[in-house]
């Protein structure tokens, strides 16, 4: 594991495989390891790179609130760091609009871009009032946790997986204050001007199912990056989870392209 100290933050990032560079970005949660399994089946034929932002377990930084800028300089110093000269970066749920600023931010750096399960700015009502609910459980972690679940799968998931399952998906979300940081930024973040500045070729994955960002805002999010393609998953937020192998192949058909 390599760290950097970028701004206020201490981050750090790990890489597994070999072949031409993918960045995962992380949204709200422990960090990179939500990437494993994915980052697992790409690591054949690509180096992964997976950094853990401010707010996730693993980086530390001064406490102070969270913006999608500084964020979006830290996966650009992670991905100078690494001495890529580009790479393909594919960002979810918070991650998304993080990986839209820095392809906006410096397109030199971003050969292809995939949000996935993102949303543009935290205006949605529904959103806002979901993060609200959510903050007021900050003192309350199971169930905290437990609407982390609830919201993070399709109901048709969850049935798969049974109760048992269910209850292990709970310790994913936790109220640290890195975490609490990372929901209060989601509600208040705006990238709408930024993305008019995406140049590389982007590829929006949009989640039918979504109870955490709602299918309106992965839309709209396509809306705004020109030139952009759109497909959606029958999922819930968590596409990687539910559909591991239609996701790897739709990520990985993307990415290929000559």
């Amino acid at each position: 594991m390599t760290k950097l100290t970028v701004g206020n933050a201490r981050i750090a990032y790990r890489t597994t495989g070999s072949g031409p560079a993918v960045v995962l970005v992380h949204g709200v949660g422990p960090g990179s390891v939500m990437w494993d399994e994915p980052a697992g089946r790409l690591a054949g034929r690509n180096t992964v790179i997976l950094p853990d932002l401010a707010g996730s377990d693993p980086a530390g930084d001064d406490g102070s609130p969270l913006t999608v800028e500084a964020l979006a300089a830290q996966v650009i110093a992670v991905i100078e760091d690494s001495g890529a000269a580009s790479a393909d970066v594919v960002g979810f749920s918070l991650g998304a609009p993080i990986a839209a600023a820095v392809a906006a931010l410096r397109p030199d750096l971003v050969r292809r871009l995939v949000p996935v399960a993102g949303l543009a700015h935290g205006g949605d009502v529904y959103v806002r009032q979901l993060i609200a609910l959510w903050l007021s459980l900050s003192g309350n972690p199971a169930g905290f946790g437990r609407l982390g679940t609830l919201t993070a799968y399709s109901r048709a998931f969850l049935n798969e997986v049974g109760d048992d399952g269910a209850e292990q998906f709970h310790g994913f979300m936790r109220p640290t204050d890195g975490r609490l940081r990372q929901l209060d930024l989601v509600r208040r973040l705006d990238i709408r001007e930024l993305l008019p500045k995406i140049e590389a070729p982007t590829l929006v994955v949009g989640c039918t199912r979504d109870q955490t960002i709602p299918v309106e805002n992965h839309r709209e999010l396509f809306a705004g990056i020109a030139g952009s393609e759109y497909i959606e998953l029958d999922t819930g937020h968590v596409a990687m989870m539910e559909r591991p192998d239609e996701f790897e192949k739709l990520v990985r058909d993307f990415l290929d392209r000559p």
